[in-house]
Formats: structure tokens, sequence, C-alpha cells
């Protein structure tokens, strides 16, 4: 089902789009600590357990940063909640908190929500955010993320941002 009626909203500016973002990397520390938390418990109890060994190391940190497939799968494991807190907000209702305290929201450019996978390719395609770059560079308001998913970041009305009239679908 598409949203048109919410189709037609302009099109976020670099500057914009930059203040969703501070408001929403203080959000993505929480979620990188809350999973770096949960992640290194569930090691402790594999180590516990003789699921996983210590390799030589007295500490359970010293193993979980002392052992290459330990820490690659680790790191995996938070890049993997990160992006997946931004997936699921982009795919679920087009914004994150910080988008919304912004008044923006991600989508296709007939009114459409992100689809999970679309919103990981976003996610790709920022490269860390540098892809945003490309909007000082064209004059579209694109950024590389936008253009390579085939979406938008538009600006909201009020009454849009107030989700009273506008239902994310």
């Amino acid at each position: 089902m598409l949203n048109t009626e919410h189709a037609n909203f302009p099109r976020a500016g670099f500057f914009r789009r930059l203040g969703a973002a501070v408001y929403d990397s203080l959000l993505a520390v929480a979620v990188y600590m809350v999973s770096g938390a949960v992640g290194f418990g569930i090691f402790y109890g594999l180590t516990a357990s003789g699921l996983a060994g210590m390799n030589g190391f007295e500490h359970v940190s010293d193993a979980l940063n002392g052992t290459p497939i330990y820490h690659g799968i680790y790191q995996l494991w938070l890049v993997l909640c990160v992006g997946t807190f931004y997936a699921l907000f982009w795919s679920k209702g087009g914004q994150t908190l910080g988008m919304r305290a912004w008044r923006l929201k991600i989508q296709h450019p007939n009114g459409q929500n992100l689809s999970m996978i679309t919103a990981y390719a976003r996610i790709v395609w920022s490269l860390l955010g540098i892809g945003n770059l490309w909007i000082l560079i064209n004059g579209n308001k694109l950024a590389l993320q936008d253009s390579m998913t085939r979406s938008e970041v538009v600006v909201l009305s009020k009454e849009a941002n107030q989700m009273r009239n506008w239902h994310g679908a």
C-alpha cells in the first residue's frame, strides 16, 4: 500500500540531516553500550560453560579482545545491533527519534516506507555518514545513500510529524 498523501514534502538539506544525526548518535551510543554488555555477557557465559576457550588468557575480556575470531564476531555483533536500530526505525515509520525531533522522514519518492533490506542498504551506502556530503555537491538534496537506494529524506510539516495525521504506512 502506497502512502501518496505525504509523498510531496520537500527534501531535507545537509544541515538539517546533520542535526538529526547528532541526536541519533547519542542513541546509537546507548544501543552500542547495551549490545556490548549483552554480547560480553553471552561470551562470559560461553567461556564459563566451556563452550568457548580462554586461549591462554586469564581474564574473559582479554580472551575476547585478544582472540581475533572472538573479537571479530563481537565487533560484527555490535555493528549489527546498531545497524538494526536504524533499519527498524527507518522501515517501520521512516523516522528515528532524532529525525522526529528535526521533522525528517526517510521514504521512497512515492511515500512508501523502506523495506528492511533497503534500510540496511542505506546503512552500507552511507559510508558511515560520509555519503551525506554528496548533498553539498549535487543540487537535488540527495545523499549517496538516497541515490543508491531510490529513497529520500523529506522535511515533514508539524502536523504530519505529530503522527496523528501521518500513519507511516
